[in-house]
This record gives structure tokens, sequence and C-alpha cells, in this order.
């Protein structure tokens, strides 16, 4: 993988489209199909997928939610329900000043999630306080976890039901919010066309 640091500048873009490529091609995509079947599966029982991130993570968890929710539009009845819990800017503020930043999420999930229901954590690092707090409690909760991660997978990685990793050097967050994002794109396409699939047999 190159130095992105040290590539020519006039060979920038190209190496680094290259290196976004090599990423994604060196995903695990047996992975990425079970986390679309358990959110299928899921949805279809009637749980929730509440999804969370940090920084430009949580603007990849509010898409992702959009992304889910418009690929469920099945007959015009949304089947997948699917909610970010970093978009309520008011919520997460109060909470993070009256029970530490390390709970904003946490909190939320107590409040609103039940059992079967999905957490998804993006992160590049794993390490994140509030990503690990929340993840415990769904533990506590019979919530299933599933985790995008980047580098190493940090604390994340053991902690997760399942795990789609996008291993890099550390500090290359932008590669691996890229590739989260791809992630996002090639789930709820894949999804879409399975509900187009059992439409076209009834």
């Amino acid at each position: 993988m190159p130095n992105l640091h040290k590539v020519k500048l006039d060979d920038f873009f190209k190496e680094y489209a290259k290196y976004l490529s090599k990423l994604l091609n060196n995903l695990d995509f047996k992975a990425i199909r079970d986390v679309a079947h358990l959110i299928l599966q899921q949805a279809k029982k009637g749980r929730t997928v509440y999804l969370i991130g940090n920084g430009g993570s949580a603007t990849t968890a509010s898409h992702f939610a959009t992304d889910l929710m418009h690929c469920g539009l099945l007959n015009h009845r949304p089947i997948i329900r699917a909610i970010s819990l970093s978009d309520n800017l008011s919520l997460i503020t109060a909470m993070g000043n009256d029970k530490g930043f390390e709970h904003i999420f946490s909190h939320q999930l107590e409040r609103v999630a039940d059992k079967d229901d999905i957490l998804i954590a993006i992160s590049a690092s794993g390490n994140s306080k509030n990503l690990i707090e929340a993840f415990k409690t769904a533990k506590k909760m019979d919530v299933t976890t599933v985790a995008f991660l980047g580098f190493d997978g940090g604390k994340l990685m053991k902690m997760a039901d399942h795990v789609i990793h996008v291993g890099t050097p550390k500090g290359e967050y932008g590669p691996v919010e890229d590739t989260h994002l791809f992630l996002d794109h090639m789930l709820s396409f894949y999804m879409g066309l399975l509900l187009n699939l059992e439409i076209s047999k009834k």
C-alpha cells in the first residue's frame, strides 16, 4: 500500500484512487453479505437498526440510515426501520453535558432499543469511548452489534457480533471513511435487489 504522504503530487489523485480500489477489493464480501441478510431478516421481524458514529462517521451513519429506509420501501411500506442516533443535536449535547460525552449513545439506546434490534457502529479507530459504551449497553439488552472499522480494528473489533474491517495503517481516516460510505451504498443497493426479487416472486 502506498504512503499517501510521500506520493508525488502529480500522481496523487491516481494513487489515491488505486489505493481506494485495493481497499475495496480486500473487503470480506461474505461478511458484507451476512450483514445484509441479518438486517433484512431482523427488519422483517419488526426490529430496528440503530446507527452511531463520530465526526465524519456520524454523517455516514445518517446517510446509511437514510439509504436503508429508502431501499426498504416495499409496496410503499418501509420495512427497514433505521435511525441514526448521531442526528439529534439538542439531545446529544444535553446528554453530553449532563452525563458525559462517552454516554451520548448508550443513554439513547437504553431508551429506544429492544431485544434483537441491531446497532451499527461506524468508526475508523474502533476505540471511541462513546461507541464502546454503546456496545456494552447493547450486549446487556441483547441487541446485535455490527461494526464498520478501520486501522487495526481497535477495541470494537473484539466486541462486535459482526465486523466489516477496512485494514489500513493508523491515521488513514480519509480512505477508511470513503470505504465505509461505499459499504453503505453496496449494502443498500444489494438489499434493494433482494427486495425486488421477493416482489417479483409474488
